[in-house]
């Protein structure tokens, strides 16, 4: 009887031993394997944002809705009621890959990489990935939102909230909401064919399954895309010091101008103050750039406005990450090409 007890429960064990063996080896490491999917493999700590039905595609769709429309649909298949009647989350943010190199902040690339795939060069950094990130509303954010910046900085629900409520000037979102909004956003996460790894070390990830060495390949895994969307604000250039598009390149002016510009300022978009192609347009535009009011590029593109009683929508600013001092000239270059027609 004893004897059989230790057959029956040496069975168990290597059940159990295989079952595990497998659970770690059943992911399967090819360019669009989900990012979270690979590091929760390797023993990674799931996040306080992460959620169980993530790959819920009914959920996904009423998240994507939100954050394309602004509303969606209830359980019952009833509208909601619109998140903010002044901005959804796309007049800032773009929801693909925006960076050719997820590791680096830079703008100068990034303009290249959103011209080359028609994508908008924004204020706000892409949803692409966010759920992968560690950290929010970091850098100098703290100078514009106060003490709203700090519960949203290490939690991306909050982010979210305060996103809802301040930027976009809207209504929070009810918890179900807040859910479809992460299924979504675990929807756009990064795969590893976004980390542009070579073959070596797509091998190398698949050794480290079978050796399990979860530190280090967790820790080098990371290395590959920022944790955190680093911002950085800036003053306005002082008017003397003003280049005026001098030393600029038109034709990255040009992408500037219209992948960024033109996203709210066209007709039809979200702000009142409307730009166009015409001679007009950028004359005035030229003029306005040595001042320093709003309709400086050098000025609002650092300082953007704010909401105000009576009149909701404002323009965020954009800070050094997202457009550097000399993409400002080359937009300034841009205008004084046009100008003269």
């Amino acid at each position: 009887m004893l004897k059989s007890l230790f057959v029956v429960s040496g069975l168990l064990l290597a059940v159990i031993f295989l079952s595990f063996s497998e659970q770690q080896n059943t992911i399967k490491i090819t360019p669009d394997t989900f990012l979270s999917d690979v590091l929760h493999a390797f023993g990674e700590k799931k996040p306080i944002h992460f959620i169980e039905n993530r790959r819920d595609t009914s959920l996904i769709r009423r998240g994507k809705e939100i954050i394309f429309t602004g509303q969606t649909t209830d359980a019952a298949g009833k509208k909601t009621k619109i998140q903010s009647k002044h901005f959804m989350c796309t007049h800032c943010h773009t929801t693909v890959k925006e960076d050719p190199n997820p590791a680096v902040a830079d703008p100068e690339a990034r303009l290249d990489y959103c011209a080359e795939n028609n994508i908008p060069f924004l204020p706000g950094s892409t949803l692409y990935g966010i759920v992968n990130r560690e950290a929010w509303y970091n850098g100098d954010y703290l100078e514009k939102y106060g003490d709203l910046v700090k519960p949203a900085r290490d939690t991306l629900r909050n982010a979210i909230h305060l996103c809802a409520t301040e930027c976009s000037q809207g209504r929070a979102l009810e918890k179900w909401e807040m859910e479809a909004v992460i299924a979504y956003l675990y929807a756009i996460e990064y795969r590893l064919g976004d980390l542009n790894l070579t073959t070596e070390e797509y091998e190398k990830i698949n050794l480290a399954l079978t050796e399990k060495n979860t530190a280090e390949i967790r820790q080098w895994l990371k290395s590959k895309y920022y944790q955190t969307s680093p911002a950085t604000f800036s003053s306005p250039i002082a008017r003397h010091e003003r280049l005026l598009g001098k030393n600029g390149n038109p034709e990255n002016g040009k992408k500037i101008y219209t992948l960024s510009c033109m996203h709210c300022h066209k007709e039809g978009g979200v702000t009142n103050f409307k730009l166009n192609d015409e001679k007009l347009t950028f004359r005035f535009l030229k003029r306005q750039m040595k001042t320093k009011y709003h309709f400086s590029i050098y000025e609002i593109t650092r300082t953007g406005t704010y909401a105000l009683n009576g009149y909701k929508p404002y323009m965020p600013n954009y800070t050094l990450e997202r457009m550097s001092p000399q993409q400002l000239e080359d937009l300034a270059a841009y205008i004084n090409q046009q100008a003269k027609r």
